[in-house]
């Protein structure tokens, strides 16, 4: 028998709404990751290689059309799309929380107002490194600058996967993700082992 004691946080997990507030869709309680529904958890998944860059940017809006124009794809509601950085490159290494790009924002709503309700990146957070994100606080005073990217999830309900590996391994389209949460009561995210299935 083995004793773990890690944070719901640590390692591949799946954020739930109710890590970015206690409400969600204008009003409604926020849901938990014991909540989250099961058809988000497995669907076809779409890559946005954002590896070029650079460490600290936050993506738009706009980064988010030109690469679905560039790969060729059209949003459909409920698709898994995850993000390629930079970070991939250094997992396992002291400077992996502070590398690669992150999602802001708009590039977040993006995303959301197109049905999108799961998405993932393989960085230490959604958002740009905190790093960088700090120091664009510190010059501005603007506290919206911070976690804009989670903070999304107040204004519609949805999920992130953080921590994910392999990412460059994947083509942009023409897989399925698996990535159904450990059911913890009343979390705020839940580990996942997260799986790319890609059919020949």
């Amino acid at each position: 028998m083995e004793h773990v004691t890690l944070t719901t946080h640590d390692g591949t997990h799946l954020d739930a709404p109710w890590h970015y507030s206690a409400k969600m869709n204008g009003g409604q309680r926020a849901i938990t990751i014991d909540e989250v529904p099961l058809e988000w958890c497995f669907q076809p998944g779409v890559k946005l290689d954002f590896r070029h860059l650079p460490d600290g940017y936050v993506a738009t809006g706009r980064d988010v059309r030109e690469e679905l124009d560039r790969i060729g794809h059209d949003l459909k509601p409920l698709e898994i799309v995850v993000v390629n950085t930079r970070a991939g490159s250094r997992y396992g290494q002291p400077d992996y929380a502070s590398t690669g790009a992150g999602m802001g924002r708009d590039a977040t709503l993006y995303l959301l107002e197109r049905g999108i309700r799961l998405t993932g990146i393989d960085s230490w957070f959604w958002d740009a490194p905190f790093i960088y994100t700090k120091k664009k606080f510190m010059q501005t005073g603007d506290a919206e600058l911070i976690w804009e990217g989670h903070r999304v999830g107040r204004t519609i309900g949805y999920c992130h996967l953080e921590k994910l590996h392999n990412l460059e391994l994947l083509p942009s389209q023409g897989f399925m993700v698996a990535c159904f949460p450990v059911k913890i009561r009343g979390a705020s995210a839940g580990w996942t082992r997260a799986v790319a299935i890609i059919e020949d």
